[in-house]
């Protein structure tokens, strides 16, 4: 009896593959000049929604550890539901900071990082049940990534 093993690199080419179809293939795409417009001034727009992100999530840090152990106390659902969102948040940002230099070289392992910062975030609004969020978030940022992706090398 074999078993099929896929590690996570090949699942996620995989996933890429499949995506890049569809969203360079199967929908239209966006004018040249925007693309290049979208991968000039990004790094920038990421580097603001790093500032905001931040100046967002200070603050929770202070009330987190005020809060934190209580909302623990209360109830493991409720205490997950504060700390998850939290953590998520800080490993995206720490991503998206590591991709800013590439992403200003143009760099393909900066489009990845991207990427796995909009699966991250994904995978998050997909565990807080916000299916919204979900399905606009994901297809926005994916139609956006996969358009701009033939500018990074």
């Amino acid at each position: 009896m074999t078993e099929l093993k896929k590690d996570w690199k090949s699942m996620l080419a995989e996933l890429e593959n499949k995506l890049a179809e569809v969203f360079t293939k199967k929908l239209p795409a966006l004018p040249e000049n925007f693309k290049e417009t979208i991968v000039k001034y990004g790094p920038y727009l990421a580097l603001i929604g790093i500032i905001f992100s931040l100046s967002a999530l200070l603050p929770l840090f202070g009330i987190g550890a005020a809060i934190a152990p209580l909302a623990v106390l209360s109830g493991v659902n409720n205490g997950f539901s504060f700390i998850f969102p939290l953590i998520i948040g800080i490993a995206m940002i720490i991503l998206e900071a590591i991709a800013i230099p590439g992403l200003f070289k143009r760099q393909m392992k900066a489009w990845k990082l991207m990427f796995y910062i909009s699966l991250i975030g994904g995978i998050s609004s997909l565990l807080e049940l916000d299916l919204g969020g979900l399905i606009i978030g994901l297809g926005i940022s994916w139609y956006i990534l996969f358009q701009i992706k033939n500018y990074y090398k």
